[in-house]
């Protein structure tokens, strides 16, 4: 299944609030993106029929081994796009900001040309 930008952002919110707490429920995610509790819940609903989230009958919240993969991929684009940007003089928020928008539509191969960019900039 095919997942959005936005969906996307909903499950690389839950592995970066994963590393930070025990547990995550709705509101941790609802707080942390700044987004409505009825907007989550929509969002999760989708991701948990999608097979990328499932929902404790506590209300933990899990990513799946596929929302994993996604949290991953993205958190990494993310990272690496931030530090790209720092190495090259802008300042954090706004690589952090610019990186976000950018780690949904840059190419694989596009990425990997920046990864691989960064080890050589970071050997010298």
């Amino acid at each position: 299944m095919s997942i959005q930008e936005s969906g996307e952002m909903y499950l690389e919110s839950i592995l970066v609030l994963s590393k930070e707490k025990p547990s995550v429920r709705a509101i941790d995610l609802s707080e942390y993106m700044g987004f409505s509790k009825p907007s989550v819940s929509r969002a999760l609903s989708l991701l948990k029929s999608g097979g990328f989230v499932t929902v404790s009958e506590h209300g933990f919240l899990s990513l799946t081994d596929d929302g994993k993969a996604i949290a991953e991929k993205i958190y990494e684009r993310h990272t690496v796009l931030s530090n790209y940007l720092t190495l090259i003089g802008v300042d954090k928020d706004t690589a952090s900001k610019d990186a976000c928008k950018m780690e949904h539509v840059i190419s694989d191969k596009s990425f990997e040309a920046i990864k691989n960019q960064i080890c050589k900039l970071n050997i010298k």
